[in-house]
């Protein structure tokens, strides 16, 4: 600031992130925006959150604070699965876990507003994105308030934000009360009530989840009417044309860009989850930018009240965003100490934004939406040149051009008038929508283009691949399988039994089939020895016991042995989540006699799937030996190729040793210095002295 020449900063971020100026961390994209825009900008990474005097170091803020907790959920970046603290942190340097406080977003709001009461505050990142409502709190085990409300907080921007950050920091700069912005997409905030000329619809009339009354119809306020003139608009008519008697219901036009949708309130989804999974599926209902209306929470004596999603970047704006002159390298003040989410990503360029994939499990959607937004060739091209020219470091490899996921970039519905109608939650369940472009070739000359720059060896695509997808245009998978597969390509079927596929909104193993058959083909054609890794979740909602068993017979069958396994986790907001917490199924109409789903929950059940899934490692088999013979699969123990793990542990050496049984052939052997040693796959064999006969005998 004083090599600047700065009296003051205007804005002030803080962020759980070490510093990185780079454009795959959103708090170097805000920071250098708003630079852009003629803000004075500093940044406060990951601060001492003890006390207040790291939020002050540099000084008070003319316009507000924003906070954030960096590039992840700060429960997730701290916690596993089972709920134990990671040992280390990817976005801190030298990976050290510790350098941020658990709910960080809600910590730091509350020092910025220590050190300056009067500054506003606005929040952001996928932490607050993903908790702008009620919200199931894997960590506590139970629903949550708003972020927003916990952190006191002035207003929550959603999603990626360059739109709403630049617009708010301009209205609080010319004069504008932080109270008076309500008008802004992709923005929640605390209101009393709702504002006059808003048609208010209670959302348990659009997706009802409870006892079926007389239908009210969802297009009146109901704050303004009484039940007379309700019982009046919702008068029932009968179609005097129709061959049967059908009930027509009256629906007056209406403005949705002045209706909001009134969720149960947080009390309710606390105590009720079925209305917790019906607020849920309503949220999603509602995330196209083109229909969405606006949503509104009560919690206590006030209301969040949720804008509708931002509008998506247009290309020319996300080459704007893309070109701004980031120096690609952490913060000079860290050393050259390592940052691993850093290193990981610094040889990559991200093309696009955005998954129409819908996959439950999964945040992108309710984060960055589902329309995919694109950077031009010529930009991305621009990129790998500066790659190449000034990132220390650099031997020719770009890591990745990808995004969310490797092969959306530039495929789009057909049709802008069916986009901005379509309520689906996926383009590609239960099948690869017919309104969809599949056309991969934008991405396929991306490619070839990107590998004939000078000083680029090679172009690896490492972000994940939708192969339902890709084998739609097979000239893109021989692209891609000839030139930029380092050996190895991940892809995530995430399982086989169709049940469970069902409840992840992914296609059936099916697909992965016509995928692997198109990878080898043109594997071979190419010379090349390169195999798929394929990844799979354990525990996920709706998932048996025998759906994992199954599961880990096909990894037998096909040769597969995962090193590492990922157990489901519930995130904020995901639709997987309200499966679990719930029991119910979001996907469908939500009652209370609506289709349950299975929930693996205990401990010991959720480390049962995961030792299907490492079926061949030895540490496992006692486990699985008993949940078999409990399944009545007792025939999946022993040493047949169609079998799943065998029947003896091996010893301290490694060897296969029958256990000793009282009064058994096998403990008399052992004794007499005779045992069996059991390979996986092999048939026993016997080792050791020629058996001496007994006294007597």
């Amino acid at each position: 600031m004083d090599q600047l020449g700065w009296d003051s900063c205007d804005i002030i971020i803080v962020t759980g992130d070490a510093y990185v100026d780079h454009p795959s961390f959103g708090m170097a994209i805000i920071g250098r925006l708003l630079e852009a825009q003629g803000f004075r900008v500093g940044i406060i990474a990951q601060p001492s959150w003890q006390d207040t005097t790291d939020f002050m170091a540099l000084g008070q803020p003319n316009l507000f604070f924003g906070v954030a907790a960096g590039n992840m959920d700060s429960m997730i970046n701290r916690y596993t699965a089972d709920r134990k603290a990671r040992s280390d942190d990817a976005y801190t340097p030298g990976g050290k876990a510790g350098r941020r406080p658990d709910r960080c977003s809600l910590v730091y709001s509350q020092r910025c507003r220590e050190a300056y009461p009067e500054v506003p505050i606005v929040l952001g990142g996928i932490e607050a994105s993903l908790r702008r409502i009620a919200h199931y709190d894997y960590w506590q085990d139970k629903v949550r308030r708003s972020i927003l409300v916990d952190a006191a907080a002035d207003i929550l921007l959603y999603g990626n934000a360059e739109r709403a950050v630049v617009e708010v920091a301009h209205r609080l700069a010319r004069g504008d009360a932080i109270t008076d912005i309500t008008d802004v997409r992709g923005t929640a905030f605390v209101r009393r009530d709702t504002p006059a000329g808003w048609l208010e619809m209670d959302s348990t009339r659009i997706d009802r989840p409870g006892q079926i009354d007389r239908i009210i119809n969802p297009y009146v306020n109901t704050q303004e009417l009484d039940s007379c003139e309700l019982e009046k608009r919702n008068a029932m008519q009968i179609d005097p044309n129709a061959e049967q008697a059908v009930v027509v219901q009256w629906h007056p036009r209406h403005d949705r860009d002045r209706t909001v949708i009134r969720l149960p309130s947080f009390e309710k989804v606390r105590a009720d989850a079925v209305l917790y999974a019906h607020a849920n599926r309503v949220l999603h209902l509602e995330t196209n930018p083109g229909n969405a209306r606006a949503l509104v929470q009560r919690h206590d004596e006030q209301d969040i009240w949720i804008n509708p999603p931002p509008i998506p970047l247009s290309t020319d704006e996300m080459d704007y965003v893309f070109g701004l002159p980031y120096a690609r390298v952490p913060h000079p003040a860290y050393g050259g100490e390592r940052i691993p989410a850093y290193e990981m990503i610094r040889f990559s360029v991200n093309i696009m934004r955005g998954c129409f994939g819908g996959c439950t499990f999964c945040s992108i959607t309710e984060h960055e939406g589902r329309i995919i937004q694109n950077r031009s060739q010529e930009s991305i091209l621009r990129e790998i040149e500066d790659i190449r020219d000034k990132v220390p470091g650099f031997t020719g490899v770009i890591s990745d051009l990808g995004g969310p996921t490797a092969n959306m970039y530039r495929i789009a519905c057909k049709s802008r008038e069916i986009e901005a109608a379509c309520r689906k939650p996926s383009c590609v369940y239960p099948g690869i929508c017919e309104n969809l472009n599949t056309d991969h070739s934008a991405l396929t000359q991306l490619y070839r283009d990107a590998r004939a720059l000078p000083g680029v060896k090679k172009i690896l695509i490492a972000s994940g691949l939708r192969y339902d997808l890709a084998v739609k245009d097979p000239e893109y998978v021989r692209e891609l399988v000839t030139h930029h597969v380092g050996g190895y390509l991940k892809i995530a079927p995430e399982h086989t039994e169709d049940a469970t596929l069902s409840k992840m909104m992914k296609p059936g193993i099916g697909a992965y089939d016509e995928f692997r058959q198109l990878f080898e083909r043109f594997s071979r054609e190419a010379g090349k020895e390169q195999y798929l890794i394929p990844y799979f979740i354990a525990a996920h909602p709706g998932t048996r016991d025998e759906d994992m068993m199954n599961l880990a017979l096909w990894l037998k069958r096909n040769g597969f042995r995962a090193d590492q396994v990922q157990a489901f986790y519930p995130s904020p907001m995901a639709t997987a989540t309200a499966m679990y917490y719930s029991g119910r199924n979001p996907l469908k109409r939500i009652s209370y006699k609506s289709e349950s789903v299975t929930i693996v929950k205990e401990a010991h059940q959720r480390r049962l799937h995961k030792a299907f899934l490492r079926y061949h490692d030895p540490a496992n088999w006692p486990m699985l030996r008993d949940a078999l013979k409990a399944m009545g699969h007792a025939d999946l123990i022993g040493n047949g190729e169609h079998q799943l793990i065998p029947r003896d542990q091996p010893d301290s050496k490694g060897e296969y040793r029958a256990p000793r049984r009282k009064n058994s052939q096998q403990a008399h052997n052992a004794r007499r210095g005779k045992v069996l040693t059991q390979h996986t796959g092999l048939p026993p064999r016997e080792t050791g002295a020629p058996r001496r006969p007994r006294k007597g005998r």
